[in-house]
């Protein structure tokens, strides 16, 4: 069954044993799905790796490569962390954004790795990510499911202002806005309160719409099958 770490994960577990039982899985089908209704997720980082690594900890200062992927969707310093040190990493599973409501299934060959962790920036956002921390991949086969939360990466201040977060093209901001926060309250990663918007797309304290790009966690699913 899953591993229930810090992070606080909603767990549902399904598991389907099978005969055979073994010390690490080797094969992971996994799949992602944001369940938000108006938060995308950045290019993906999935990663098997040994219980010396991790991408984050709650209640620990982000590290450098962590702050780059959560205020700007940046994956390659995790990539080449984890990468050196031994791990397994697939980067961009979703071939891009993975869009409100949208899945994305792949494989991963966890080879001796014990450990599974994912990540990817939540846009709108100002360091706000998706995150699995260091999941411990179970030796009997099966079907494993989790829900994911949203975490604050503790490196910028809320403020939910257009001009400190990514602009993407199929994201429509306010402007005008006053700032939800004007300095970092908790500067080591945590659970994110989500963002809060208005309904002022001319002024207020947010230039995201509380329509749409407001959210509670968890933010998304994952689905991993043992192999």
């Amino acid at each position: 069954m899953l591993k229930l770490s810090q992070i606080g994960l909603l767990v549902s577990t399904s598991a389907v044993a099978m005969s055979a039982s073994f010390v690490n899985a080797a094969e992971l089908e996994i799949t992602v799905t944001n369940s938000t209704k108006g938060i995308y997720f950045t290019p993906l980082i999935v990663a098997a790796h040994n219980s010396d690594l991790f991408m984050f900890r709650t209640g620990e200062t982000a590290s450098s490569e962590l702050e780059s992927m959560a205020e700007g969707g940046d994956i390659s310093g995790l990539s080449s962390v984890i990468g050196n040190a031994g791990g397994v990493v697939v980067e961009n599973p979703a071939d891009g954004i993975l869009d409100p409501g949208m899945s994305t299934t792949f494989y991963l060959d966890s080879g001796t790795m014990g450990y599974l962790s994912l990540s990817a920036m939540l846009l709108p956002t100002n360091d706000g990510f998706v995150g699995l921390d260091s999941w411990a991949i179970p030796s009997e086969a099966g079907t494993y499911s989790a829900a994911l939360y949203g975490y604050d990466a503790g490196t910028e201040a809320n403020d939910e202002l257009a001009g400190s977060m990514p602009n993407p093209p199929f994201i429509t901001f306010g402007s005008g806005g006053t700032g939800v926060e004007s300095t970092v309250t908790n500067d080591k990663v945590h659970i994110h309160p989500g963002n809060i918007g208005d309904s002022d797309s001319s002024g207020g304290i947010s230039d995201l719409d509380n329509a749409s790009h407001r959210w509670l966690n968890p933010v998304a699913t994952i689905t991993i099958v043992v192999k």
